[in-house]
């Protein structure tokens, strides 16, 4: 069973939005130590950035290029981790990827950092806006 499974990539117009969501069923399901969850992009050849986190007390962090466009949420059982996606624009066009790891380490991908071992990636859902 994979670990993270993202939906709800697709394409639309500048100024639409999209709703991805994250099915992490299959990483919640086993033992862990404490785990922040969080939404990454990377857009053709550049480098996998944050887009948004939730912090062990579910506060979140977003990137200044998506701030007040996107909202990340999580159910309260935390099997499922979603990104509310407003006002796209082309430049939000980028396969995104939903992960978990310790909240240190996923603070530390936000940089280029890889996860651990405990951590986990997704497979990625491809999102294009089109002008």
């Amino acid at each position: 069973q994979a670990q993270l499974v993202e939906s709800g990539g697709g394409s639309v117009h500048a100024g639409g939005s999209l709703r991805l969501s994250c099915d992490a069923s299959g990483y919640t399901s086993r033992p862990r130590r404490r785990y922040c969850m969080g939404w990454f992009r990377q857009i053709e050849d550049k480098q996998r950035e944050g887009v948004a986190a939730l912090d062990i007390n579910g506060v979140p962090t977003y990137s200044n290029s998506v701030k007040g466009r996107f909202t990340i949420s999580q159910d309260n059982d935390k099997n499922t981790l979603s990104l509310q996606m407003d006002d796209l624009t082309p430049e939000d066009t980028a396969m995104y990827y939903c992960a978990a790891d310790s909240c240190w380490v996923l603070a530390e991908a936000w940089g280029g950092r890889p996860l651990s071992s405990a951590g986990a990636w997704g497979q990625g859902t491809q999102v294009t806006v089109s002008s």
